[in-house]
């Protein structure tokens, strides 16, 4: 059988695909565990929307300052542009955002938007919301604990995808391929992505020599709280700055206004790297501080931040939390068109994370990310569906060659946690050439002993992203360059 449709992954990009994709084809939605080990589930903090059509000048203007005019500015017209029309489809199919007292939308801002245009659910869970609301509105089959180890890639042409489904080897054959599989998460040590969030479908890609773009460029985010021993640290979303919550030393010195003007509201890397340098020269543990908020309005406003942290013993908004960065988003990935396909393929789509539109150029604006799952699997899937590209699997050549695999050896756990310890800190948020340098020399080393398949993939992965911080000599965004 062939299907339709193959949607790599669950999250907001792969399952916005589905919803759009006709009920009349034929679909299948794969993910490594189950759907909601994704991002967008773990998303807290909101989704752009233009206000209207005037805020779109200012949302384009806002996304490619923060970007630091990398940006493929085309790609932010079409985010932008799209924004308005992606949300009210949400709405007129029955999602429902926060309101505020007079039962309109509530807007609220967050870090370098210049003015309040992102929309929350649930207060402090629009991922999940919104990830709960898309597996309900898809019609079409969604198999779990199902891990890609191979596209079936041949003469510029994915003719689908070499998958073990529960334990099973087992191919899929596909007129389209849509990846979704997020980004790059568990490469590093300290992160706030899903534990499925490994980087191998970006491997895959590598082996397959189809392009990445920007893979240097990793966003760290500044706010959280990683003082627990799971793999995903709890994330401390900006909308909590963007509405009063203050950065501060022990002393209680509010030190970001010595870094940037805009202080709590700067962006990303620049109040990442404030945080570091901070750490740095004093030595000083760093607090998030909520004593801007009445009790009840956090309460309501943040609903899952403060049940969060109220279970591991913190009293908000009276006690303070400690912060630090950590890995939060990749703003490079498969280089892909305008309609989301795969620069150089003829049917292989990706959208999402696992995707590099440039859209968000050296740093990704906040809240954008969700928005731009949801406009640019609309565009991949009405691509597919102009382009109606059939495969021939008579054309397949290595239809009958089904390589074997070994998933895992014994000496993986060590080395991977090798490789995330190296990641962070030698290609983390202040980076300097040597040690780029010593990273790839020791990656490289990884890739020479006998691994498994999904160790192997990530190291191809961490090497792209080593070797193209290595190749842009100058800071520019989240790539900062340090000289010794």
């Amino acid at each position: 059988m062939v299907y339709d449709y193959l949607i790599v992954g669950s999250g907001v990009a792969g399952l916005n695909a589905a919803r759009l994709i006709p009920k009349d084809k034929k679909v299948l939605v794969v993910c490594k565990k189950t759907p909601w080990e994704c991002n967008t589930f773990w998303a807290q903090g909101g989704v752009v929307r233009a206000r209207d059509a005037q805020d779109i000048p200012l949302h384009i203007h806002d996304t490619m300052e923060a970007g630091v005019n990398l940006n493929d500015i085309k790609a932010v017209e079409t985010l932008s542009e799209h924004s308005i029309e992606a949300i009210d489809d949400l709405i007129d199919n029955g999602f429902l955002f926060d309101k505020n007292a007079k039962g309109e939308l509530a807007f609220t801002k967050e870090a370098a938007h210049s003015t309040s245009r992102i929309l929350h659910a649930d207060g402090d869970a629009t991922g999940r919301m919104l990830h709960m609301f898309l597996l309900g509105q898809c019609p079409h089959e969604v198999v779990t604990d199902s891990i890609v180890i191979d596209l079936l890639y041949e003469d510029s042409i994915c003719y689908g995808a070499h998958l073990i489904a529960n334990g099973k080897d087992k191919i899929v054959y596909a007129h389209n391929t849509i990846l979704a599989s997020g980004g790059v998460g568990s490469i590093y040590r300290y992160h706030t992505n899903s534990t499925t969030i490994a980087g191998d479908i970006q491997g895959i890609c590598i082996e397959k020599g189809l392009p990445l773009k920007d893979m240097e460029m990793m966003q760290f985010h500044p706010t959280v709280f990683i003082e627990s021993d799971l793999p995903r640290k709890q994330l401390l979303t900006e909308a909590l700055r963007g509405e009063g919550a203050i950065v501060e030393d022990e002393d209680g010195y509010a030190f970001l206004k010595d870094y940037h003007e805009d202080a709590e509201l700067a962006p990303r890397d620049v109040v990442s790297r404030a945080l570091f340098d901070y750490r740095k020269k004093t030595g000083s543990k760093i607090y998030l501080s909520f004593r801007n908020f009445e009790k009840n309005v956090f309460k309501k406003r943040f609903p899952n931040i403060y049940k969060d942290l109220m279970d591991i013993g913190y009293d908000l908004p009276f006690e303070r939390v400690p912060i630090s960065p950590a890995f939060h988003y990749s703003m490079g990935g498969i280089e892909v068109d305008l309609h989301s396909k795969v620069k150089t393929t003829k049917n292989l789509y990706a959208i999402g994370e696992v995707a590099c539109t440039g859209v968000h150029g050296a740093n990704r604006l906040a809240s954008n990310s969700l928005l731009e799952g949801l406009v640019f699997s609309k565009l991949a899937v009405e691509n597919c569906e102009k382009e109606n590209f059939k495969i021939d699997l008579n054309n397949f050549k290595n239809k009958d060659n089904k390589p074997h695999y070994e998933l895992q050896k014994t000496t993986d756990k060590a080395i991977k946690n090798a490789l995330r310890n190296l990641m962070w800190t030698n290609v983390g948020i202040v980076r300097q050439r040597q040690d780029l340098i010593d990273a790839l020399e020791e990656v490289d080393g990884f890739l020479n002993e006998k691994v498994g398949r999904l160790l192997f993939l990530r190291l191809l992965t961490a090497k792209s992203i080593i070797q193209s911080a290595v190749n842009r000599k100058q800071s520019i965004g989240a790539h900062y360059i340090k000289e010794k």
